[in-house]
């Protein structure tokens, strides 16, 4: 018998492998943000300051254009795909616990998330940006949001998608707001104050201003502690409400296969 360690690195081999033959995904993950990085990273360095331009630029990127649609999009697509491909009827005749699935599910994405990162941060690199805080903090908060991003995708994959076009209408319809109000694009300083009070209920707001304040301001765990409080909590919430949904997802696939 399997060690859930084993599991979960059966469901992580499985889920990579899988997204590597589907290269037009990996492919736009890698693209995408790359591109929204060269865009907003010279268009605020204004033909000047490139070095500050990528310094601040480029976390709010990561978290927005790279994580979030290969982190949260991601597992929606995957949930649509065992629908479509009848794999899960075969999940509920095998011994594998669901946790463990669920966690192969977040380890496969928390590695595409790293390959992005140092995508972004290699580009950053090249015009001069650089990582100015702790770094073992910096991996703290890109870890906290994968992990929220992947538990919210499996939920609302869990609950609500059930064909391939179910996944990009619901992304494209709460993310983008989301993305804009949480300063993925542009500082936040330029929203009015009761946009701004909006934005406090919206994690990937935390999301990058903790990364944004180590990454280029250097700030450390005391100044970041209401965006990290956040955060954290954000992500037990959406770890549990994914492993929740995935069970009954699984329930009402049991009963419709009596």
């Amino acid at each position: 018998m399997k060690t859930a360690l084993e599991e979960i690195f059966a469901v992580t081999n499985r889920i990579l492998i899988e997204l590597v033959r589907m290269r037009r995904s990996l492919i736009f993950w890698t693209v995408f943000p790359a591109l929204m990085l060269l865009l907003f990273g010279l268009i605020y360095a204004g033909g000047g300051r490139t070095r500050a331009s990528f310094d601040s630029t480029t976390p709010g990127i990561l978290i927005g254009a790279a994580l979030f649609f290969s982190c949260l999009g991601g597992p929606v697509a995957l949930i649509v795909t065992e629908r479509e491909h009848r794999t899960l009827r075969r999940l509920l005749l095998s011994p594998l616990k669901p946790v463990s699935y669920f966690l192969g599910i977040v380890f496969a994405h928390l590695i595409i998330a790293s390959g992005q990162g140092l995508v972004v941060y290699g580009i950053s690199f090249v015009f001069g940006g650089r990582f100015h805080g702790s770094i073992l903090l910096g991996l703290s908060i890109f870890v906290l949001s994968v992990f929220s991003y992947v538990g919210l995708g499996f939920a609302f994959g869990a609950r609500f998608a059930r064909r391939a076009e179910d996944v990009n209408g619901p992304v494209a319809a709460f993310g983008v707001p989301l993305l804009v109000l949480g300063g993925t694009f542009f500082p936040v300083s330029v929203l009015p104050p009761y946009l701004l009070k909006l934005a406090y209920l919206n994690p990937i707001f935390h999301m990058n201003q903790a990364l944004k304040s180590v990454s280029a301001q250097g700030k450390g765990v005391e100044e970041i502690s209401l965006h990290l409080l956040f955060l954290v909590v954000f992500t037990a919430v959406a770890l549990l409400l994914g492993i929740h949904s995935y069970r009954l997802m699984l329930e009402k696939e049991r009963m419709g296969g009596l």
